[in-house]
């Protein structure tokens, strides 16, 4: 779903004008960003945990070429699934 159909469905749902939904979600990626880049966990009641994970440096090789490169270390965002949101989805 691309995030103008999102806002559309949410804004529908919530009686709410598309310009709110949007400032929320928007809202919503920053505190992601703040509280995951600060390595902290975000917990949404209902829908899952967005968790931070590192991921070392490693050694890849380039298919095409052979060359081998130094990947650096990066941090991503995880979600691991509520039950509840598991026993909806069955």
């Amino acid at each position: 779903m691309e995030n103008k159909k999102l806002v559309e469905t949410v804004a529908a749902n919530l009686g709410r004008t598309q310009k709110d939904v949007s400032k929320l979600l928007e809202a919503f990626a920053g505190v992601l960003r703040t509280r995951c880049g600060d390595m902290d966990s975000v917990y949404v009641p209902s829908f899952g945990t967005f968790e931070p994970k590192k991921r070392n440096e490693r050694v890849m090789v380039h298919p095409r070429t052979g060359k081998r490169m130094l990947v650096p270390p990066k941090v991503v965002l995880g979600f691991k699934m509520s039950n509840v949101l598991k026993s909806k989805l069955k």
